[in-house]
């Protein structure tokens, strides 16, 4: 429920954002969604835990809904005011739940949904769920995504790829941070989690960069800066399994990282709404956080897979036990996500069109025509 009310929330966002804001003013508005991300991450945790020691954890929970009714309050009524362009709800719903697209979404949940399945049951028997999984995934995903996404086409379809890489390697390295500073290096659980909030602020302080009229000639090469400086942060991480290397390097390398994530998220969300006309922004939108998504969950398995793989195994069943030390299996997750990023940071290339220059007889060649996507671009 969760994740179907925030597939609808942000992909709304990136469509108000396009039709609403003129494209000079793009950037700025990302940078404030960082912001307003960063926010709840250093007031949540002070709040929560005042919350739970004055009257108890359930109120925690309890109390959430009632964030909603400010933004709400002030919504209504400007939306009650905006003229009404198509049916009324009953048919919007109905059209909406009967369309192709949405068929093709719920059949790429599922696929997921089994993949997940199978990779949590180390059986011949899986491998049944598996290639449901597989069978359902692949071909909606190919009608889904931008064409050419998979392989990496020019514009648009690398903006997609590179966000699934990013929130991949991102997440899944995040996942064993926490891990790895309690069993291999001791830390409290609320010393590790501390380790991981300077990425937030530095999340900030790169969307906020990106922002900057000057840069916006180079909004690819920020991109790939930004995953550059991700597989940095992320080959960092393992330094602190080396005896004599302090702990809070970790804390250091996420700061790095979280920059990277600033410069990369932001910049990809302008990208698309820039590459994208008016008609097909909520349509690619939702492509982004699919990718974004998906990625998520295929990298935090394959990260799974290899942690057990390389012996991790007992780390995870006896994390405070004698003979848990097992930097190998930190180390493959590390180095793995660190090669995602760098992945990406390489085709950050494939961002923008080549150059097409008008050939002796005039015109264009139809050649850097095809290369360029069919724009004529000087």
């Amino acid at each position: 429920v969760q994740g179907l009310g925030g597939g609808l929330v942000i992909v709304s966002l990136y469509a108000v954002v396009g039709r609403a804001y003129p494209e000079r003013l793009r950037p700025a508005v990302m940078a404030a969604f960082s912001a307003a991300w960063v926010v709840p991450v250093i007031v949540g945790p002070l709040l929560a835990g005042t919350v739970t020691e004055q009257f108890g954890w359930r109120w925690v929970f309890v109390a959430i809904p009632a964030l909603i009714l400010l933004p709400l309050a002030v919504m209504l009524p400007a939306l009650r005011k905006l003229p009404r362009t198509g049916p009324g709800p009953g048919g919007w719903v109905r059209g909406v739940l009967g369309s192709r697209r949405c068929l093709l979404a719920l059949a790429v949940a599922v696929g997921a949904g089994l993949l997940q399945y199978a990779g949590r049951r180390p059986a011949w028997a899986a491998l049944l769920p598996a290639a449901a999984g597989l069978l359902l995934l692949g071909p909606a995903l190919v009608r889904l995504l931008p064409r050419g996404t998979f392989r990496a086409g020019r514009g648009l379809p690398t903006v997609v790829l590179m966000r699934g890489l990013a929130a991949g390697a991102l997440v899944a390295a995040e996942s064993f941070i926490p891990l790895m500073l309690v069993t291999q290096r001791g830390l409290s659980a609320t010393l590790a989690g501390l380790s991981l909030t300077g990425g937030g602020l530095t999340w900030a302080l790169g969307s906020y960069v990106q922002s900057r009229p000057r840069l916006e000639a180079h909004r690819e090469r920020l991109m790939g800066l930004g995953m550059a400086l991700l597989a940095l942060a992320i080959a960092m991480v393992p330094l602190a399994l080396v005896d004599g290397m302090p702990a809070w390097i970790v804390a250091v390398a996420w700061t790095v990282g979280g920059f990277g994530m600033g410069l990369n998220i932001s910049s990809g969300g302008v990208l698309l709404l820039k590459l994208s006309r008016p008609e097909e922004t909520g349509s690619n939108s939702a492509s982004l956080q699919m990718a974004d998504a998906l990625g998520n969950v295929t990298f935090v398995g394959l990260s799974g897979a290899l942690f057990v793989a390389f012996g991790g195994g007992a780390v995870a069943a006896a994390p405070t036990g004698p003979g848990t030390s097992h930097p190998a299996a930190f180390t493959a997750v590390f180095a793995t996500m660190a090669f995602v990023a760098a992945a990406g940071a390489i085709l950050s290339r494939r961002l923008g069109f080549p150059r097409c220059r008008p050939s002796r007889r005039g015109g264009f060649s139809p050649w850097r025509l095809r290369r360029a996507g069919g724009r004529r671009v000087r």
